[in-house]
């Protein structure tokens, strides 16, 4: 299969998961996901990154945002693995681990990169928003936990430039100053942004987050 892309569908699939079995499509629904895979169970990387995530269970649920993990290890496996992910990181994991034994999801969203590991995923994250389209990648190696709080502050970025004419600068986080589109006239945006705005260069014009 060719590369995912920016901007491409969500390869669909139906799995077994810690939460049983799912379509992944229906079970996204209308809302946006994340979907991010780890190289093996009982590994302390994955442990700390699948604690943090059920601890975020309601900052995603703002968002309206589902998450679901996966791995090539088995159900069972990660059935035993998810106990001790609740007792060592004082969490409870409710979101679904798929089981890709047979690494046809891996494949699907190229997972495995054979040049860090031939069997093992590396450490894909997709954000996925109502259309089922792909609106994020971030691939980390096997050695390097992830930032969740990162990707937070993506979804918010990807959520609010989805319904306002408005890029976000560097580091901004929810609350900030926007950058207005340059395909926006000053005479759209008078009417935009009745919060005003200041331009910096007649291409870099900063106003309030619009909504």
């Amino acid at each position: 299969m060719a590369t995912l892309r920016l901007g491409d569908e969500a390869p669909n699939f139906i799995a077994q998961t810690t939460e049983g079995e799912i379509d992944f499509h229906q079970w996204l629904g209308e809302g946006w996901g994340v979907f991010f895979s780890h190289p093996a169970d009982y590994t302390p990387v994955c442990t700390t990154e699948l604690g943090a995530t059920a601890k975020l269970k309601e900052a995603f649920s703002t968002r309206n945002v589902k998450v679901a993990a996966l791995s090539v290890d088995s159900l069972e496996s990660h059935k035993g693995w998810v106990s001790d992910i609740n007792d060592t990181q004082n969490t409870q994991v409710d979101f679904p681990i798929i089981a890709d034994e047979d690494k046809k999801v891996s494949a699907l969203y190229d997972m495995i990169h054979p040049n860090a590991d031939d069997k093992l995923t590396v450490r894909s994250v997709f954000i996925i928003g109502p259309d089922k389209k792909i609106k994020l990648m971030i691939t980390y190696p096997a050695s390097t936990g992830r930032n969740f709080n990162e990707i937070l502050r993506v979804i918010d970025s990807l959520q609010l430039t989805a319904y306002q004419k408005v890029a976000t600068p560097v580091n901004w986080n929810q609350g900030e100053d926007c950058v207005i589109l340059p395909s926006i006239s000053n005479e759209e945006a008078d009417k935009l942004f009745p919060k005003g705005y200041k331009e910096v260069r007649p291409y870099l014009r900063l106003t309030p987050q619009p909504n």
